[in-house]
């Protein structure tokens, strides 16, 4: 089957292709590297001639309201006319657990408003609303930093590896449109703020962590489980302290080699 990956050379469309091939599809990656380019939809309608599938990973470049709103709309509304004049049967985008929780935050708004879209379209469809990555809890301590304190809203969060969500887009892929959403998030819940404390005492980052419940994320307060699944999510199986004992090396080249499509 041929299945094409809108975002396909970032960090979960990498994984993505390498997943769909192990299992004997033909997994086509694309992004503006390989001359596709959803935005102005130069190279969509060559790159999903006799596609099957099209899996959307992709990621706004800027995370400024009006920046990222129009990213996602544009994006998507280009992918569904495209899919549509190609005959393609199945729409699969990733999304964000919680994005129709907090409106205060301009991406999430830009993620339901992407959903919105998904949903209106004449396209069979499956949403994969995932919780955040464990590659990203380093980034999320540095962009909460003032000095050496790291403030961090003490609510439940349940992210998940990377690995684990590229596995779950991947059956969503392969199996019958989902016609509705389904959310994976990882195997064990915790405190926010104690989850940014292992990252950076496995780190031997010496930063202290504060919490405070009104630090914001993704530029919105938080209340206790705006960010975690409802009970029927999927699981991943990769607990935070075993992708810790990853080398150290080998995680940050899984961050360092994301690229935005």
């Amino acid at each position: 089957m041929r299945v094409v990956i809108i975002g396909g050379s970032g960090l979960i469309g990498s994984k993505l292709v390498a997943r769909l091939r192990e299992k004997g599809n033909e997994a086509v990656p694309a992004s503006p590297h390989s001359g596709v380019d959803t935005l102005t939809g130069e190279g969509l309608a060559e790159v999903l001639t006799g596609t099957a599938v099209v899996v959307d990973v992709s990621n706004s470049p800027s995370f400024e309201d009006a920046a990222v709103l129009k990213f996602f709309e544009t994006s998507t509304v280009n992918q569904l006319a495209a899919e549509a004049a190609a005959g393609v049967g199945h729409h699969v985008a990733l999304s964000v657990v919680g994005c129709d929780r907090v409106p205060e935050s301009g991406y999430l708004r830009a993620k339901a408003a992407q959903e919105k879209l998904i949903r209106d379209s004449s396209i069979p469809y499956s949403i994969v609303r995932a919780t955040q990555f464990f590659e990203f809890v380093n980034r999320i301590a540095d962009e909460a930093t003032v000095g050496n304190a790291v403030r961090i809203p003490p609510v439940l969060f349940q992210p998940m590896a990377a690995d684990d969500v590229a596995s779950a887009v991947c059956r969503v892929a392969l199996g019958p449109p989902l016609k509705g959403i389904v959310e994976v998030a990882g195997p064990e819940r915790f405190r926010f703020d104690e989850l940014i404390k292992l990252g950076l005492r496995a780190r031997r980052d010496p930063r202290e962590v504060i919490a405070d419940p009104h630090a914001r994320y993704f530029g919105a307060e938080l209340s206790e489980r705006m960010l975690v699944p409802g009970g029927d999510a999927r699981l991943g199986e990769i607990r935070f302290e075993d992708w810790l004992r990853q080398p150290a090396a080998e995680r940050a080249a899984l961050v360092s080699g994301v690229r935005r499509a």
